[in-house]
């Protein structure tokens, strides 16, 4: 199963992100309730009282077997909600077409509930259209404890937690098994650090008769440096990643990425890592083909890399390992992605009260057993770890207990609950752009990412400066 649209940085992208700073932030600041989302009290459970059916419309950016699976948790909810709730959905394409379809809909066009994903995160809080989910919380005295916190710790901004999470994914090394087994390398002790990486593409390409191309390789895509900024316990704009306080500054030039960059082009140089843009796509069936040993994805594309390794031309045995680190002694952790949902504040009571249930429902140990077993998203109930089917799903996938050992082995911290700020598409294109240069047009590391920096900052304080803050 596939999480790569949820991430791509492609051109919709860049218009979404040009959308945000010439329009957005203006619009954030008046699109929303004159009693403003973010502080309103979200309605109690009487708020169903005497109302009969409420409708509630929901917006998503789920298709194929997740949207599937996602209708058939629906259609089960509103049985249970028979003659009291009734939840459409209503598909907006991929994230970054659902995002822009929010922005460009009225108050009167919203939808009553809203699946965004990650990186649109800030704008949402920006836009003020939203009730916090901490709202509904703190009016039920809802039991959160069961919550996974290395996730609930993404969407939480100012000790609030703004949105509730729902599909969600981690980063991993993938690795060719049985290449490892012929260059004398063990398979079940992938590598931990770019070091041992480099090390282990040698002993690859210069085994006889080996069938894969090249020992690394990984799109130039700006997610992973998010991930490795944060695997060094390194936070990726100021203000605690815009945590404790508006984000008006990212650090890309920092020692971290430069390493990072100078690596990626010795390997390239050296004939050990396959030239890659940032479509994920091409990155991931070089992976799938077994053209590279060795390449970095999400926990989404597991499924997709076990099915391309079986039916390739020399097939072969997927391993996992954790997100490798710069330096090996870096102490922090990767951050999640995927998306999660919001309930907008609208004049309505009985429809905000209603998507709370469903809200509830979703996140609750039962749904989330079926959601994780059947789209591999990771569940955000500690519980359904522990529940029978879900073990049973897990053994079969052998691969994916190390994302779960990866995201309870990680801390929370700044860094690992990842920049929250509104331009975030942008920078993180700015950082492709840079990789790119860097990588496949032999810019200076330091000046590519320099150069990624200052046009995210002037970006940063555009969007800033439209929303009065």
């Amino acid at each position: 199963m596939r999480t790569t649209l949820r991430r791509r940085a492609g051109a919709l992208a860049v218009m979404l992100a040009l959308a945000v700073t010439a329009t957005a932030c203006s619009s954030a600041a008046s699109s929303g309730d004159s009693s403003g989302g973010n502080d309103a009290a979200a309605p109690g459970a009487d708020a169903l009282d005497g109302k009969g059916e409420v409708d509630v419309t929901f917006w998503h950016a789920m298709s194929g077997t997740n949207g599937e699976t996602l209708q058939a948790l629906v259609d089960q909810f509103n049985t249970d909600h028979k003659g009291k709730i009734k939840v459409t959905l209503n598909y907006k394409g991929q994230y970054d077409q659902a995002l822009a379809s929010y922005k460009n809909a009225s108050e009167n066009q919203r939808p009553d509930m809203m699946q965004m994903y990650d990186i649109g995160t800030r704008y949402m809080i920006d836009s003020n259209t939203a009730l916090p989910m901490q709202s509904f919380i703190d009016v039920d005295k809802h039991d959160v404890s069961d919550l996974q916190p290395n996730i609930t710790g993404y969407y939480t901004v100012d000790d609030k937690l703004y949105s509730m999470p729902f599909n969600t994914s981690m980063p991993l090394m993938y690795i060719n098994r049985e290449a490892f087994t012929k260059a004398g390398l063990d398979p079940d002790k992938p590598p931990t650090s770019l070091e041992e990486i480099m090390a282990a593409a040698k002993k690859i390409k210069a085994t006889p008769g080996e069938t894969v191309q090249y020992g690394f390789g990984a799109s130039l895509y700006g997610w992973f440096v998010e991930q490795w900024n944060a695997v060094a316990d390194e936070t990726l704009c100021d203000q605690d990643n815009g945590r404790t306080g508006r984000a008006s500054k990212v650090t890309l030039a920092n020692d971290t990425n430069v390493k990072l960059v100078q690596w990626w082009q010795d390997m390239v140089k050296q004939g050990l890592a396959m030239k890659l843009d940032s479509n994920t796509d091409n990155g991931d069936n070089a992976f799938s083909s077994g053209t590279v040993a060795m390449s970095l994805e999400s926990t989404g594309s597991l499924g997709s890399f076990t099915e391309g390794a079986a039916s390739s031309k020399n097939p072969f045995t997927v391993g996992t390992g954790y997100f490798p680190k710069v330096e090996a002694d870096d102490d922090g952790g990767p951050i999640i992605g995927g998306a999660s949902l919001w309930i907008m504040h609208k004049d309505d009571p009985a429809k905000a009260r209603a998507a709370w249930e469903l809200v509830k429902f979703l996140s609750s140990k039962s749904s989330q057993v079926t959601w994780h077993t059947k789209t591999g998203y990771f569940p955000i109930s500690k519980a359904a770890l522990d529940d029978p089917a879900d073990k049973q799903w897990v053994s079969q996938k052998p691969q994916f207990a190390t994302a779960i050992k990866q995201l309870q082995g990680t801390k929370l911290t700044h860094a690992t609950q990842g920049c929250s700020v509104g331009e975030m598409p942008e920078v993180r294109k700015n950082v492709e752009n840079a990789l790119q240069a860097a990588v496949l047009q032999g810019t200076d590391a330091k000046k590519a990412l320099t150069d990624a920096q200052d046009r995210a900052d002037k970006q940063i304080a555009d969007y800033n400066d439209k929303l009065g803050g």
